[in-house]
């Protein structure tokens, strides 16, 4: 159902998540000054990076010519904070996976070059060689495993958000879903798993739910807010954070766990020294700084693993 009222407060976050998340192209410099100034407030901006010092153990573990090189080239999947997201000047990156893709740098001794770049690209382009790793809250699949090797570095995964007039109070079975129209990000695990079981419905004689993507995060809020989806299927902790900024929507529940980490072509030789680099960060207490600054205490792994299983 349409709604007519729109608040100051889902304005705000909807022209800044449209903005940020436009920004595809590569080029950071390419957030409208409009983002600037909405996400002005918002962003946390503790400095919990700069202190660290580099872990000559980890360091020698990278392949010797990356040690020479002394730098490596990051993709950046930008605009789903806590995750990722710019500052008031439009043009600086920041959220948990910036925060934890620097701090891995400084402990391995490297300097990034980072590339903005849309989430559906970054996989396939680390194949490619393009890139040497890639973030944007990449969750550790089965499916993923095949191509993608992973170091692990939070725990995140999948949960549901809807309007305060929605009949849903939790799912917790996808059959809930049927006959409503579920708005989620394309080419993410939500869309993987909504499509996958589609099914569900039409096999105990119910109308299916219509899945709807979008390619940014403000569209999909847009679609919540203006009725055209009756729930948000997104990540765990940018759901929490984003209903936090908005009126007249709430979060649901977690659905599913899954591990995060930082994603590279199958086959690299550089998980073991971001392994190293993540474990050190939890030593020397950096680990549990940043996921305060960004109010994600529940998302803290024991242990860096390199491409565990799925969480089933």
């Amino acid at each position: 159902m349409p709604r007519t009222r729109h608040t100051a407060a889902f304005a705000l976050i909807t022209a800044a998540a449209l903005a940020l998340t436009a920004c595809g192209s590569g080029d950071p410099a390419a957030a409208p000054a409009g983002a600037a100034a909405a996400a002005e407030g918002k962003v946390p901006t503790t400095d919990v990076v700069s202190s660290v010092r580099k872990d000559e153990a980890a360091a020698k573990l990278l392949p010797a010519d990356v040690r020479a090189a002394g730098t490596l080239t990051i993709a950046a999947s930008v605009g789903n904070p806590p995750g990722s997201t710019y500052l008031a000047d439009g043009k600086t990156v920041a959220g948990t996976d910036i925060d934890f893709a620097d701090a891995v740098a400084r402990k391995l001794g490297l300097r990034l070059t980072r590339e903005v770049a849309s989430f559906e690209a970054i996989l396939p382009a680390l194949d490619s060689g393009k890139y040497d790793v890639g973030t944007g809250n990449f969750g550790v699949t089965e499916e993923r495993r095949r191509t993608i090797d992973f170091v692990t570095y939070i725990n995140d995964g999948q949960g549901f958000a809807a309007r305060d007039d929605s009949r849903l109070k939790k799912v917790t079975d996808l059959t809930q879903l049927c006959g409503l129209t579920v708005g989620t990000g394309a080419g993410t695990t939500f869309e993987v798993t909504l499509e996958e079981n589609r099914h569900l419905c039409t096999d105990t004689g119910r109308e299916p739910y219509d899945v709807k993507t979008y390619n940014d995060q403000g569209a999909t809020w847009a679609s919540l807010q203006q009725g055209r989806s009756d729930v948000v299927m997104s990540t765990i902790n940018g759901l929490r954070y984003a209903v936090e900024q908005q009126e007249g929507v709430r979060f649901l529940n977690e659905f599913k766990r899954l591990d995060v980490g930082f994603a590279f072509k199958k086959g690299t030789p550089l998980a073991p020294a971001f392994q190293a680099a993540v474990n050190g960060l939890k030593a020397d207490g950096t680990y549990d700084r940043i996921l305060k600054k960004w109010g994600i205490g529940a998302s803290a792994i024991t242990t860096s693993r390199i491409s565990p299983p799925e969480i089933k």
